[in-house]
């Protein structure tokens, strides 16, 4: 298992190849804060069953038990077998699955999260797909070349756009203090406060995912650990 960040891990193992020589890659595995696992699908292919317990192996011989599923089919399509491995395979879990969607999800891929969804196995977040059959329970809405990105890497930080006049640099920016911790540190040095510039800084945050989907699912897995905390 190879590192990326703290709270966020790459799968080696059925993750970002084949499962066999000749077959081109069909999921890619990553392990997110709180013990949820993503399973990011671009073609549902007939082994996804097998793709998936690999990866579920892997990740709890590392860390223990799996707090919940994303399955990513933004952007994705896939066979018929596809369609009855993975149906079949979710019907027996009983971990929480929440389902990726957008405008791109197609064919069996999106057969598939109507069928879960239907059976009451998972929760569906993001936006209604091409044809309209697929409608999340949890709407997001996401500029299309964001989401490209988004789906390339989740801590992505879109560019604001630029204003197009005067009216519209109206906003809570001019609220916002600017100031850098150059600039504080510089301060309190002239302050007199030398002692208290010394002192070491506390380690930097974790990285915060930016993908509104993924961020969103995320969300509803720290809702019910909450909840099982308070119940006991």
């Amino acid at each position: 298992m190879t590192r990326l960040f703290s709270s966020f891990f790459i799968i080696s193992l059925a993750g970002q190849t084949a499962l066999h020589a000749g077959e081109p890659a069909t999921m890619s595995c990553s392990l997110l804060e709180n013990n949820v696992l993503r399973l990011r699908v671009p073609h549902l292919t007939g082994n996804f069953a097998e793709q998936d317990f690999l990866a579920e192996q892997a990740i709890t011989k590392t860390t223990g038990k799996l707090a919940g599923i994303i399955l990513d089919l933004r952007s994705a399509d896939g066979d018929e077998a596809g369609l009855v491995s993975a149906t079949n395979h979710f019907a027996n879990q009983k971990r929480p699955l929440v389902i990726l969607v957008n405008g791109r999800t197609r064919g069996a891929a999106a057969a598939l999260a109507v069928d879960l969804r239907a059976a009451g196995d998972g929760l569906l977040v993001g936006s209604t797909n091409f044809s309209g059959a697929v409608k999340p329970d949890i709407a997001v809405a996401v500029a299309a070349e964001d989401e490209l990105k988004f789906l390339a890497d989740p801590f992505y930080v879109p560019i604001a756009a630029k204003p197009d006049s005067p009216a519209d640099t109206n906003s809570i920016a001019e609220f916002v203090d600017h100031t850098s911790e150059a600039d504080l540190v510089r301060q309190r040095v002239k302050d007199g406060e030398q002692a208290d510039a010394a002192t070491p800084r506390a380690k930097p945050s974790q990285p915060v995912i930016r993908d509104p989907a993924l961020a969103r699912a995320l969300d509803f897995f720290k809702g019910l650990a909450a909840l099982h905390q308070t119940r006991g």
